[in-house]
């Protein structure tokens, strides 16, 4: 077994029989900084997680990776030995000792792989000049780095008035001597929140400190590096989940020696080792990928407020759409507002937005996925020669295949979902990955009416092609993004023009910057509005309002069109006015209404095992411990009940709700719940989990 050493006991805890010998120290670990350590086990206390498990999280690598060796050839010898023996060889007619000491300079060296690969001289030739003592063979390690080699171009926009306003109430947190609040920056799309974060970040390169700049999605890292990259140049790098072992750890390791001033990343690079750190900012706080999916279910939010508190660094939350957690906790006073409500350019105003209700398009004959409305405004940016973007949050062809005979759905086995059909007629899973082939009968009654219902991203751009033969159409979403530079060469290839139209995700109308989109649509705006989730409304109108965010940024008017069978639903009616005011006040009072978080304390306990019964049984007989508990804290309980999909590639869920006032109550509960208990010993095959919500 494998273990970290947290501290040392002047006497053992346990019998010191049972204390068992160290067989060894691994020598390939990673020196881990006593903060993120101290990090680790403020992540315990608040996650309900094991050491282990955030000491896993923390830790940015968990083994050293051997670095690349960079080789040079240099002469060891002084000019007129070097020239003499230059000569015997061509006398000799050696030809390729002749092509390698022609090939060194006197003074410098020549790179190894270019000997062997231009040049053809073999190892074996350069082993016998180097035992002649001729020329000698240096080596260095040379980092690996994730941007590819191109020229800066310096671009330093001067702050308008607004930024220059917001800049300075950033500073004066940033540099106050006690304790600094954490600044939530509220601004507009297109207000200029990148301009601002560069230049908190070169007053910290000033005085020595680093910056950790968060991102919500894999999508924005080409963007938002190549902006940070032609301001400060080599001093930037990045991670995500697509770079390799080697990458990261390399992007680490220069972090660690200082060689990097900013690091760029989503939620897993506010662990960054930083020596010095002392600003963390966290663009488009609201997206719920800053909340991780595993134990510890932590969100990113948190940890960078707990690390800035522990080197005294500032936190900056930059949002258009901040989420209730932040813009309550500026309410409250725990966080400081800084506002910027207008447009960084002068002519580039917040796009026009049009509610299409289509229910009253059905009425009128139109079966389309596009409104009549949607199809004029794609038709006239066609002919002027403008971009636009289709937002729809389903990828796939089709949402789901049904029998009309029976009814039935053709469901994954392993999972609680139906499965989504793709162009090729192939039916996916998007939970696990099952696939199976195009289905002709029904599984359940062998009838052969089996058909596709709902629209996916794939039959939105089938459908298109089919209205704008002659428009060219880029598809963003996970089946077109899985390579390692997925994301870099779409979003690439829209930002030269090389295509009319850009239908996506989500992904798309997160922070993505495109001068020549003056249209965005939202083909389906209910889709994220009935989810089995107390956010969904906030999600909504943080989705659509980010999506008009795209349209109009340089000068061009913009327009967005908004489809949807609940056009007086007060989220897409105050999306359609990107009022967030509005929307706060009403959403607000419903949580206050139903104590949901931000203004109540409420955890999620999932138990997962591969018997449904045990998860149930052991979900049961917590809820019943922590009832008894209930009587004197005032902690409510809700359920047991089946998880919202009850089964994940044969896992079974079940979960219980917990809610109270305190985080301080909640935190005893978890720790309640992880300790050894009576109840949770017979169920060793029932793993129980704790997201925070």
């Amino acid at each position: 077994m494998k273990a970290y050493v947290m501290e040392l006991e002047e006497k053992p805890v346990c019998d010191p029989v049972r204390i068992k010998e160290i067989l060894e120290i691994p020598d390939d670990g990673i020196p881990v900084e006593s903060q993120l350590i101290e990090l680790a086990a403020w992540m315990k206390r608040q996650y309900g997680a094991a050491m282990i498990q955030c000491l896993k999280t923390v830790l940015p690598v968990a083994r050293k990776i051997r670095q690349i060796e960079k080789k040079e050839i240099r002469r060891k010898v002084d000019p007129e030995t070097y020239s003499s023996s230059l000569n015997e060889y061509i006398r000799k007619n050696n030809h390729a000792r002749v092509r390698l000491l022609n090939a060194i300079p006197e003074k410098g060296a020549v790179p190894y792989e270019l000997v062997t690969q231009k040049l053809h001289v073999s190892a074996a030739v350069i082993r016998g000049l180097v035992q002649k003592g001729l020329i000698e063979v240096q080596s260095k390690s040379v980092f690996r780095t994730p941007i590819r080699e191109q020229e800066r171009k310096e671009d330093h926009l001067t702050l308008n008035p607004f930024q220059t306003q917001a800049l300075e109430q950033l500073k004066e947190e940033l540099f106050r001597p006690e304790k600094k609040r954490p600044c939530l920056l509220y601004g507009i799309t297109g207000s200029g929140k990148t301009l601002v974060y560069m230049e908190l970040i070169e007053e910290m390169r000033k005085r020595g400190k680093q910056t950790i700049v968060l991102i919500p999605e894999i999508a924005l890292t080409y963007q938002t590096v190549m902006r940070f990259y032609n301001r400060f140049g080599d001093r930037v790098s990045f991670i995500n989940s697509r770079l390799s072992q080697g990458e990261r750890y390399d992007q680490f390791l220069k972090a660690k020696e200082g060689l990097l001033d900013v690091m760029i990343g989503p939620r897993s690079a506010v662990f960054t080792p930083f020596p010095n750190l002392g600003l963390i900012i966290m663009d488009e706080e609201h997206e719920g990928a800053y909340k991780s999916e595993s134990t510890p279910r932590y969100h990113a939010r948190d940890i960078a407020v707990k690390r800035a508190q522990m080197c005294n660094g500032l936190v900056v939350l930059g949002s258009a759409t901040p989420s209730m957690e932040a813009c309550y906790q500026a309410a409250i006073g725990n966080y400081r507002m800084v506002q910027m409500k207008q447009r960084a350019r002068e002519d580039a105003q917040l796009p026009a937005v049009s509610v299409v209700d289509m229910r009253q398009e059905m009425i009128a004959g139109n079966k389309s996925i596009f409104s009549r409305l949607l199809y004029e405004k794609l038709k006239e940016r066609l002919e002027r020669g403008e971009q636009s973007m289709l937002f729809l949050n389903r990828r796939g062809y089709s949402t789901f295949v049904s029998c009309r005979s029976c009814g039935e759905a053709v469901k994954c086995p392993h999972c609680d979902v139906t499965l989504t059909q793709h162009r090729n007629g192939q039916l996916r899973c998007h939970y696990c990955g099952y696939t199976i082939p195009p289905v002709r009968t029904c599984p359940s009654c062998g009838s052969p009416y089996v058909a596709g219902f709902g629209t996916g991203t794939q039959k939105v751009e089938e459908r298109l092609q089919e209205l704008f033969p002659e428009a060219r159409i880029l598809r963003m979403d996970m089946d077109t993004t899985q390579g390692k530079n997925g994301h870099e060469k779409i979003i690439e290839q829209f930002s030269n023009e090389e295509a009319d139209i850009l239908i996506g995700t989500q992904m798309i109308v997160k922070g993505l910057d495109f001068g020549k989109v003056t249209l965005v649509g939202a083909l389906a705006a209910d889709t994220s509005l009935f989810t089995n989730d107390f956010r969904a409304c906030e999600r909504t109108f943080q989705l659509l309002t980010q999506a008009a965010g795209r349209a109009g940024r340089s000068g061009l008017p913009g327009e967005m069109i908004i489809q949807t069978y609940k056009p007086d639903h007060y989220s897409i009616e105050t999306a359609s006015r990107q009022s967030y005011e509005s929307f706060y006040k009403e959403e607000i009072r419903y949580r206050k209404m139903l104590r949901y978080p931000p203004c109540s304390c409420m955890t999620e306990v999932i138990f997962s095992s591969p018997s449904e019964h045990n998860a149930a049984e052991l979900a049961s007989m917590t809820a019943d411990e922590l009832r008894k508990r209930a009587a004197e804290n005032g902690m409510q309980i809700l359920g047991p009940s089946a998880a919202s999909i009850g089964k994940i590639n044969d896992i079974y869920y079940y979960h219980i709700f917990l809610r109270c006032q305190s985080r301080d109550l909640m935190n005893q509960e978890l720790a309640f719940i992880n300790s050894s208990t009576e109840w949770t010993k017979n169920k060793k095959n029932v793993m129980i989990q704790f997201d925070i919500l």
